[in-house]
């Protein structure tokens, strides 16, 4: 995101869905090489905003509310007689992501980390709770 020679430094416009998965992707690229195999095959989808369809699903009134989702099945729950099982994708949700950069003051780059770190755990077949005991320490 650059910004023209003489004008701002602040970006005018909103990072769109490439910026988000660019950053994404490097933090993809930071995850221990041991990690990766465990992740190999996961997808990452960016979308403005959770359908109403998954908020509704998960309980949450405000797609503000949501800023990414793990979906598929989690490592632990897999069985060898599985014969198909849906993709396993993270969606990560760039209006609510921006909407926590600009309250928090965040980094972008280390705010979409968390949030991808945040729904590989849940790959991985971390609870919500377990997460967030996590994130304390």
């Amino acid at each position: 995101m650059s910004t023209p020679v003489g004008s701002s430094p602040y970006p005018t416009t909103a990072p769109d869905a490439g910026v988000i998965a660019e950053l994404a992707e490097r933090a993809l690229a930071e995850i221990p090489a041991t990690l990766l195999l465990h992740i190999a095959g996961v997808g990452i989808q960016i979308a403005d905003f959770a359908d109403d369809e998954t908020l509704d699903a998960m309980g949450i009134e405000s797609a503000w509310d949501l800023t990414g989702l793990y979906t598929g099945t989690p490592i632990g729950s897999r069985s060898v007689g599985d014969i198909t099982r849906p993709p396993d994708l993270i969606f990560l949700y760039r209006l609510p992501i921006l909407m926590e950069w600009i309250e928090t003051g965040e980094d972008l780059g280390r705010l979409v980390r968390n949030v991808v770190i945040h729904e590989i755990a849940h790959h991985l077949g971390f609870s919500e709770d377990e997460i967030e005991a996590l994130e304390r320490e």
